[in-house]
């Protein structure tokens, strides 16, 4: 059942399938909302503005959006995790008239996203209640054009989401010079992340990294990005904006991302772990 405190700006908390979630109120923007899961920050929002993208690793996948087509021109998006629609937002205002999916397991979450911070009327969005795996094996084969995959549960990416046969899940919904960008979270000595990138260069020709360069250099727990195609990729785009971004991103492409993976394997279905743990200092 949702406590709700009085107040437009107050916080709204409820209860949802993945334990306490809370749309806490942006000071700076009139209508932003953090959305907290367990006390995990998980998304941002402004429903003002849904090009707004606060938090950094979306703004990096957000760079991805924009270089996955022509500015402007719609898309097909399957978003794997749906957290508050963040990024399903962001291209339905940048790429009018785009058709996307999102496939969010928690129901009630859900729910909650819609009744406080409703989708416009005329986007294109269909979200489905459900396992990220499950959802993509629904979509058909070269259906999409950019594949986002943001799915934490308990603060960790599931096993069944980090194998090579996931990955070429995604290669078969992706249309030609479709674009793969995954968030992933690792910490020293960043085993989790070599491994997926090798995960992916299995089953994808083109493959980067962004990250801040504190998380590559094993420094901190954080977020990288990681991009994958079967066409050559953006990297001096890319490059330039992540370096512009208020918290600076570096690129690793070729054989300096081949170095930095450092020989480590491809995941399969029968080995595949969760990725690590968060340090509780993280949040």
């Amino acid at each position: 059942m949702a406590r709700r405190r009085r107040g437009v700006s107050e916080p709204v908390t409820e209860e949802v399938d993945g334990g306490l979630a809370e749309l806490v109120p942006d000071r700076d923007r009139p209508r932003g909302r953090t959305l907290l899961v367990n006390g995990a920050p998980q998304s941002h929002v402004d429903l003002d503005d849904p090009t707004f993208l606060d938090f950094e690793y979306q703004r990096r996948l957000g760079h991805i959006a924009d270089l996955a087509a022509p500015p402007g021109r719609p898309l097909h998006a399957v978003h794997l995790g749906g957290g508050a629609f963040t990024l399903g937002r962001y291209i339905a205002a940048t790429r009018p008239r785009s058709t996307q999916q999102i496939v969010e397991l928690d129901a009630r979450l859900v729910q909650l996203v819609r009744r406080e911070l409703p989708l416009e009327s005329g986007w294109r969005i269909r979200v489905r209640s459900g396992d990220a795996r499950e959802g993509l094996g629904k979509i058909p084969d070269g259906w999409a054009g950019l594949v986002i995959a943001d799915v934490f549960g308990g603060r960790r990416t599931p096993a069944h989401l980090t194998s090579v046969e996931f990955a070429g899940e995604v290669r078969r919904a992706l249309g030609p010079g479709g674009f793969y960008a995954v968030n992933l979270a690792d910490g020293p000595p960043l085993s989790h992340l070599r491994a997926q990138i090798a995960t992916v260069r299995a089953v994808f020709p083109e493959v980067c990294l962004v990250a801040d360069p504190a998380v590559l250099r094993g420094r901190r727990f954080g977020n990288a990005v990681l991009l994958a195609s079967d066409r050559q990729l953006p990297v001096a785009e890319l490059t330039r904006r992540a370096a512009g971004d208020p918290h600076p991103g570096r690129v690793e492409h070729g054989r300096a991302l081949v170095d930095f993976t450092g020989g480590a394997r491809p995941v399969t279905d029968a080995g595949a772990q969760p990725s690590p743990v968060p340090p509780e200092d993280v949040f």
